[in-house]
């Protein structure tokens, strides 16, 4: 965001209790801005960021910024933990509820299944009340319902709380990262979305560990009560620390009060631009777009059942573990869930390779003008799915009893490594690719690979039974192997394969005429409306049919940025015309990105609103 140009003077500090617990605060400054606009319902007050803002989270401090990203991140950490954890005191819930373990592991099949439907519903849910509310009420509710397990008496109450807790506990997956773009611009947010991506696949490595020595030495209920403590103090964490951070939001309060001060009509900058969508909108598209995306994609198709397959592959190892090492080598709950030991050390170096990869990748951004192809982010996505199946068949031909038990658990390091590598390769290629489509690309990515996470536990005990500890563990082995070749023919022919899928040919296309935007912004004092170019009107057009019939109306996209700017001059748009063309690619903005109609129409041709 931005104010208006020229000097300014210094912005109040406001005190942090203030930005936690009051949205709506306002100072001086604030108050006396000269907004653009009269005033009026026709032409109303045009609330920006003022600059040097403090309650800009762009603004806050750089030690502000990276405790609250330590604090977000160890949300998904939480619930990613207590995915897991339950594992550790299966075999005593199996022998006081006398469920079987097929039944049993439903606690982890149910949990995870909550991960694929929360998110479409938190996410849209963060635009409207804003990213704080959703935080705090949905970590409260996972508490109640992990302390619920506790006390649970027969199994069905067990597994049903444990869907409960899932749903409700999966809000951070798509908030914590939108918590982080909020704060740091696209440039300088690598490391932290590195941090964010990789918390949610550590924690399901450390669950077992803490599940096993609690449930062995103080019995599976103590599991549950200990998720339950752990949940509650993040909560509270969450309560007393984490200020709101959505812009949006922020900009919509802060309207609302400066109208209830002044008597004027203030209005956001963005609910301008875009409109001000309701919830059942929101959560329409929100919705639906995902499973548009996911299958009428191939990019995105590919890679999200890739992906679905190697988190299966890592869920199906809570289920594995304890036949391969407590059932076979006879080892108990606690040191069982040590075997994780492996997987957590490759995860910890795949994090750690991604740093100089980040570093290397600001370094291209610096040495060109224009934006890096997609396919610059794949390379480390290569170099891991080829350490996944060397990880899983080394796993497999070492588990035998009668081999040493470090060897199997030392093949979980590049596992994890591949794991890593993978996921965050992946996912910033996803997001490079699609941009305006992003949210919802990986809304579609963490559902599909959620129901995957949640169906590979289930057949583990059968596959195991039927064809031993070796082929079993083989045919994951098999699966990433034929995987292997997915990113590499991104790599090599992904620039042609994007120009014929419609939403990426859009993306392309969007990206490249708010360059060109941005280059009129340079060389001219005034904006004027710029002819299409004709190769990326191509990129756009001649597309496949689309059925989205949601208002054009808001749409900020490439097409109808040229008319807002041509309004420039008329009324308070003035303002916008200046900052219309700013776009931070923001892939956890859902009311940017996932409740917006896409330019594609039913006629199959981009449409000028």
């Amino acid at each position: 965001m931005a104010g208006f140009e020229g000097e300014a003077p210094q912005a109040s500090k406001i005190p942090y209790w203030r930005l936690v617990f009051d949205q709506k605060v306002v100072t001086d400054e604030v108050i006396n801005h000269p907004y653009a606009g009269r005033g009026t319902d026709d032409d109303p007050f045009v609330v920006v960021w003022i600059p040097g803002d403090s309650r800009n989270p762009m603004n806050f401090s750089s030690i502000l910024k990276w405790s609250l990203t330590i604090l977000v991140s160890l949300t998904t950490l939480t619930i990613a933990l207590i995915s897991s954890a339950y594992s550790g005191g299966m075999a005593q819930v199996m022998k006081e509820l006398g469920s079987s373990r097929e039944v049993t592991t439903l606690g982890i099949s149910l949990f995870v299944l909550g991960f694929a439907f929360g998110p479409l519903i938190w996410a849209p849910m963060s635009e409207v009340f804003g990213r704080r509310n959703v935080f705090t009420i949905t970590f409260c509710l996972l508490t109640a319902f992990n302390a619920g397990c506790a006390g649970s008496e027969n199994i069905q109450t067990l597994i049903i709380l444990r869907f409960l807790a899932g749903f409700f506990g999966s809000s951070p997956f798509g908030n914590a990262g939108g918590s982080i773009a909020d704060m740091f611009p696209a440039a300088k947010r690598g490391i932290a979305i590195s941090l964010f991506s990789a918390a949610p696949l550590c924690g399901p490595a450390i669950g077992p560990i803490i599940g096993g020595f609690l449930g062995s030495g103080a019995g599976w209920r103590w599991v549950e009560g200990f998720l339950a403590i752990f949940s509650g103090v993040i909560w509270i964490c969450l309560c007393v620390f984490l200020p709101e951070t959505y812009a949006p939001v922020l900009l919509r309060r802060r309207a609302e009060k400066l109208s209830e001060l002044s008597g004027k009509v203030y209005r956001s900058k963005l609910d301008i631009e875009r409109g001000k969508l309701s919830l059942q909108q929101t959560l329409t598209t929100a919705l639906s777009r995902p499973w548009r995306l996911l299958f009428r994609e191939p990019i995105v198709f590919l890679f999200c059942i890739y992906m679905a397959i190697i988190y299966g592959i890592l869920y199906l190892c809570f289920a594995a573990f304890p036949i391969v090492f407590q059932e076979a080598r006879g080892w108990n709950e606690g040191i069982g869930g040590l075997a994780f030991l492996g997987i957590l050390v490759g995860m910890i170096i795949g994090v750690i390779y991604t740093f100089p990869e980040n570093m290397h990748y600001a370094k291209l951004c610096r040495q060109t003008t224009g934006r890096l192809p997609p396919e610059v982010r794949l390379p480390p996505s290569i170099v891991g799915a080829i350490a996944l199946p060397i990880g899983l068949f080394w796993f497999a031909w070492t588990n035998s009893p009668s081999i040493h038990w470090m060897a199997s658990i030392a093949a979980g390091a590049p596992f994890g490594f591949g794991l890593v590598l993978v996921f965050l390769s992946v996912f910033n290629y996803l997001i490079d690719a699609y941009t305006i489509y992003s949210a919802s690309v990986l809304a579609a990515n963490s559902a599909l690979r959620s129901l995957f996470g949640a169906a590979f536990p289930l057949f583990t005990s059968y596959l195991y039974s039927g064809l031993g500890i070796h082929w079993a563990s083989s045919i994951p082995a098999f699966l990433a192997l034929a995987c292997v070749p997915i990113p590499i023919v991104f790599y090599l022919y992904g620039a042609r394969i994007r120009k014929r899928c419609p939403y990426a040919a859009e993306a392309d296309a969007f990206m490249q005429r708010l360059a060109q935007s941005n280059q009129q912004e340079v060389r001219r004092e005034e904006p004027v409306i710029e002819k299409p170019n004709a190769e990326v009107e191509a990129a756009a057009v001649d597309v496949e049919s689309d059925s989205e019939t949601t208002s054009l109306s808001s749409v900020p996209s490439a097409i109808d940025m040229s008319r807002r700017v041509s309004r420039a001059s008329k009324m308070s748009g003035r303002s916008l015309g200046r900052m219309a063309t700013q776009y931070e690619e923001n892939p956890y903005d859902i009311d940017r990105v996932n409740t917006h109609t896409s330019t594609i129409s039913g006629r199959g041709r981009c449409q000028e609103v």
